[in-house]
């Protein structure tokens, strides 16, 4: 019962500061909230994309090739379908292939 009572509490709590902002911002979206909206995915990806690649050694074999290979596959999929999901994925499941299998 207890368990039930504090997933329920947790529950209230996190659908209630997710709504919030909804809630007590009812008029347009302010300027620096749209611009946060347009900018900061592009940068959060590129933050991203070089704490993956920080550790990759070009100069002992396979030379970063596994990384280089994933991360082609991973914008050339972006610029032909624009479908984040589909790019990361493919992108992820050919990189473990390379990793195990071939490299």
């Amino acid at each position: 019962m207890k368990s039930i009572i504090l997933i329920a509490a947790m529950s209230i709590g996190t659908i209630l500061l997710r709504f919030l902002p909804f809630l007590i911002i009812r008029k347009e979206t302010p300027p620096y909230i749209a611009y946060l909206g347009r900018v900061l995915p592009p940068a959060i990806i590129g933050m991203l994309v070089i704490y993956c690649l920080k550790d990759v050694n070009c100069t002992a074999a396979p030379f970063g090739l596994p990384e280089l290979i994933a991360s082609v596959c991973v914008v050339g999929l972006q610029v032909w379908r624009r479908n984040s999901l589909l790019s990361i994925l493919a992108g992820t499941i050919l990189y473990m292939f390379l990793t195990q299998m071939v490299f």
